[in-house]
This record gives C-alpha cells, structure tokens and sequence, in this order.
C-alpha cells in the first residue's frame, strides 16, 4: 500500500515537472521569437566582445536562480531544487534558440563556431528567462498544482521583502531591455531628442511606473494601506525602481557595445530612451511576478 502510494507521488512529481518544461519551452519561444528573428541579434553574435557576452552569461545564472526560486517550473523548497530548475532553463533556452535559428536558415553547418555559438548564447539569455517566466504566464489553471493554491502559495513564498521586488523589476527591466538595447533605434531616438524632450521622457517613465502599479487596477496591482501616505509608495518603490531601469539600460547597452565611443551626454540620452521600455517592463514584473 505505502509502495503503491509512493509510486503515485513519484509519478505526480514527474507528470508535473514535464509539464513544466512543456510550458518553459512555450515561454522561450513566446518571449524570445521577437528577437530570434532580429538582424541585429544575428550579428552581435559576431561581433560582440567575448568578455561582456561571457559575464552576461555569467550573470544570467543567479538570476534565473532566485527565479526560480520564487516562481519555478515547480514549487521549490530548497535552493538545490530551484539551482537544478535553472539550469534545465537555461539549457531550454539553448535548446529553443538553436532550434529556431537552424529552422529560419539563419544558422547554418557551414558557419564557422564562434560565430553560430556567439548567436545562440546571445539568445539563449532571454530564451531562458522567458522558459522561466513561461509557468507564471501559461499556467493560468490549477491543474499544475493539485492544491489549486496557486495564488496563495505565491504569496507565502519567501523572497517577498524589499530587495526581492527590486530584483523583480530588475529583471523585468533587463527582459524588455535585452529586447530593444541592440537596436539602432534607440540611438536614432537619442539623436532627435533635446534635453528637454529626455527630461520629459522620464518623468513619464515615473508615472506610468506608478500608474501601472497603483493607479490602473492591473491584475497584481499593490494597494496602498489606508494609514499609509501616498508618498511613501513613489519614494520607497518608484523612484527606487526607475533607478533600477536606467542601471539595467546602461548595462545591456555597455554589453551590446551601444555606448562604445559616445560622449557622456549622448550615451546617458540613449539610456534614458531605453530606460521607458525598461521601467514599464519593471513595472509590469511587480505586477505579475
């Protein structure tokens, strides 16, 4: 009897961890195909220096991490479990971008190495966060969780403190970052804008940040308490969390070698550019990670 319920319980646990990976391929492609099928993520695997794409891989392995951590393919109770669900992330990502660049002809057998391995570890950053974000945004029933408590367990999960929601927005500022950075588009903004023209670009950055958190009623959005001032949210998350954007802006722009030979008024104007999509895609992560 007891044997026969272990064996149900193993098979559970595996029926449950496959279809994980089921819905983390799904996510790597549904984030991921925009820049699968960008030209300029083709090529910065060519030319991108080595040093910044080996530290963003690097980097790309906490942050997946902590992910996976708090919303995994599974519920995680211990670090090892969470570490094991990262790794089959990135190694879906890996998967999922080589798969897709062979597919569109982009990646081809007679290509030398470094450069068809430069193209599928660029992709396989954002592959591999979209594997992982793929539970939190495909798994929409409860019929991965038998409990059905979803929602609840979320919010008992630890990692719900202070640094944890600015490491929230980090990553969804990197993700949308990660999309646009390597586009001569933000450059081309830059170039057009006047100071002026930035410096109200930010200040609609901040308030949409906060729009999108506390004023429009999203799905997750965070209510404020009633003896709590409406200043204490800009001043505590906000602000802090538009600081955030324009650090992961300026990474992924150094690390696309976007900002390699700009004077510092031009390079800070295209981060500020890229810094809108990063803070809305911070904003969002508050709301569904």
């Amino acid at each position: 009897m007891a044997s026969t319920q272990t064996r149900q319980t193993t098979r559970t646990d595996v029926d449950a961890f496959l279809r994980g990976i089921a819905r983390g391929f799904a996510g790597a492609l549904l984030f991921s195909i925009p820049m699968l099928m960008t030209m300029e993520m083709w090529f910065l695997g060519f030319y991108m220096s080595r040093e910044r794409l080996l530290l963003l891989l690097i980097l790309n392995m906490p942050l997946l991490l902590v992910l996976s951590h708090r919303i995994g393919f599974e519920h995680t109770a211990t670090w090892t479990q969470s570490a094991r669900d990262a790794i089959v992330a990135y190694g879906m990502g890996i998967i999922a971008s080589a798969a897709i660049l062979v597919l569109l002809g982009v990646v081809t057998i007679d290509m030398p190495p470094d450069q068809w391995i430069g193209m599928v570890a660029v992709q396989a950053v954002p592959a591999s966060i979209g594997a992982m974000l793929g539970r939190s945004q495909l798994s929409m029933s409860d019929d991965d969780d038998e409990d059905g408590d979803n929602e609840d367990e979320r919010e008992e999960k630890p990692g719900t403190s202070y640094a944890t929601e600015l490491f929230m927005m980090a990553v969804g500022a990197l993700f949308l970052s990660l999309n646009l950075a390597p586009t001569e588009e933000m450059i081309l903004l830059a170039y057009k804008m006047t100071p002026w023209h930035a410096l109200a670009l930010a200040v609609i950055s901040i308030l949409l940040m906060h729009g999108f958190v506390y004023a429009l009623a999203f799905r997750g959005s965070h209510s404020l308490q009633q003896d709590e001032p409406r200043w204490h949210a800009f001043i505590r998350f906000t602000l802090p969390g538009y600081v955030v954007a324009l650090a992961v802006s300026l990474y992924a722009l150094w690390t696309f070698e976007r900002l390699d030979g700009m004077a510092a008024i031009e390079a800070l104007l295209v981060v500020i550019v890229l810094a809108f999509p990063a803070a809305v895609g911070a904003a969002a992560a508050r709301l569904i990670l």
